[in-house]
């Protein structure tokens, strides 16, 4: 049997939690905080525990846990630096 196709909302609230959970495992952040952030949360350069390690840590995370592709020229540092960010480079790989 065919699975009926999310709603967009469905999909949406998906990523966001799919990134939340990415970002405590990988950064070892409380759940409390990471489910406080919205969207101008400061992420990369505002977060200790996000450096440059981390930001490749988690991109290597987020391909396995996804089942994505994310090549070089994809990222860019500003889709690291607020939640909001992060949330719309992470709809825009698992669309």
């Amino acid at each position: 049997m065919q699975q009926p196709a999310q709603r967009p909302s469905e999909t949406a609230d998906a990523a966001d939690t799919a990134l939340r959970g990415l970002l405590s495992d990988v950064l070892g952040l409380p759940e409390s905080l990471v489910a406080a952030f919205n969207a101008s949360t400061g992420l990369f350069g505002s977060l200790p525990e996000f450096d440059s390690m981390a930001v490749a840590n988690f991109l290597t995370e987020m391909e396995e846990r996804l089942g994505i592709l994310i090549e070089d020229d994809e990222v860019e540092a500003e889709d690291f630096m607020t939640y909001g960010r992060l949330l719309h480079f992470v709809r825009r790989k698992v669309a």
